[in-house]
């Protein structure tokens, strides 16, 4: 497919001679200012823009400026035509983004190779940034699809439980937004990869894997022994983890999993388990946790309990602000309930 070029130049007698030059090999836009050429930006995307530095109205500098800012132009290589010959123009240009500088008057041997040269050299960088996307897009479907294996092994053994792997990581992904907008700990959260938090969501219940079948899925309320046998699953999970990562050498895609793992039944006043840390010692990931895990456990019924209403349950979770959970946490999913109620009622058996 022939490529497209911009050609950008005040001067009729620069634009007629290069215009002459490329129409041999390119699809070629002649345009004579900087204000001409967003114009036809928004019909055309060039391959390559060939743009002057000293035009009226709109310099090459500030139109490079404009280019850059913009989502939609900003990967569109520039190469600026000059007759500056200083290396301070030139340093600004490429720091502005330009690929090249080709000085005026050109050849048009000269001119031709070095367009021909950055053409290729972009559309190498295409196709690498494509394979590379595709090979990303794949390794999230491998990633998620061992979560998912790894968390149904779990629910599969525990018949108190069923769908509660999904739901949670549903309502974690509704309350994390939530707190973006809100600007709740979004400083802290800012860099966390969104959906790998979420998926990791589905293995807070990892370590169950290691609790007998007859803990597990014992028809009423467990013994003092057995709870703290039951406790033991928050260390299991963070040891199994931690040993995947170990293996795999992938701590980015584990260690929001080993994190909410570890830490998802500590308590904002330090009563929790495993390790009873207090306030912010306890990970984000954690307290985040916490708070969807116990709304979830109390709107679902058990053998041994009837389930609570989405209304009971919220004032529970109220009540245990600055007790069980993060207050600040306990706000936006107060201010939230409604959202989380309306994915609750969509679980519910009819």
């Amino acid at each position: 497919m022939q490529k497209t070029i911009f050609l950008v130049d005040d001067n009729a007698t620069n634009l007629t001679v290069a215009e002459e030059a490329l129409v041999k090999q390119y699809r070629v836009i002649a345009l004579s200012s900087a204000i001409q050429m967003f114009t036809a930006l928004e019909k055309f995307k060039p391959d390559l823009i060939l743009l002057d530095i000293e035009m009226p109205e709109m310099t090459g500098f500030e139109a490079m400026k404009k280019l850059k800012s913009s989502d939609l132009y900003a990967e569109i290589p520039v190469i600026f035509l000059t007759g500056r010959t200083d290396p301070v123009s030139e340093a600004d240009g490429i720091e502005l983004g330009a690929v090249d500088f080709i000085l005026k008057p050109f050849s048009e041997p000269v001119l031709m190779n070095r367009i021909k040269n950055h053409l290729q050299l972009d559309e190498l960088i295409r196709e690498r940034t494509a394979q590379l996307a595709r090979r990303t897009e794949q390794l999230v479907l491998l990633q998620n699809g061992i979560v998912y294996t790894m968390a149904d092994l779990v629910e599969n053994r525990d018949n108190n439980t069923g769908g509660h792997i999904d739901r949670t990581a549903i309502y974690l992904k509704i309350l994390i937004n939530a707190m973006l907008e809100k600007g709740v700990y979004a400083d802290e959260m800012k860099n966390w990869n969104m959906e790998s938090v979420v998926s990791s969501a589905r293995l807070h219940d990892l370590g169950k894997i290691v609790i007998s079948d007859s803990i597990l899925n014992k028809p009423g309320p467990l013994t003092e022994e057995e709870f703290k046998t039951m406790k033991m699953h928050s260390i299991a999970g963070e040891r199994i983890i931690e040993k995947a990562i170990q293996q795999t050498g992938d701590a980015e895609f584990l260690y929001n999993a080993k994190m909410i793992a570890a830490y998802h039944h500590e308590c904002w006043d330090g009563t929790g388990y495993p390790y009873g840390l207090k306030g912010t010692d306890i990970p984000l990931q954690g307290r985040l946790m916490a708070i969807i895990d116990v709304y979830d456990a109390l709107v679902s019924e058990r053998p041994y309990k009837k389930a609570f209403s989405h209304n009971e349950a919220l004032e529970i979770i109220i009540n245990g602000s600055a007790k069980h959970f993060d207050p600040n946490i306990t706000k936006v999913f107060q201010e939230i309930s409604d959202l989380i109620k309306t994915e609750s009622s969509a679980f519910a058996k009819p």
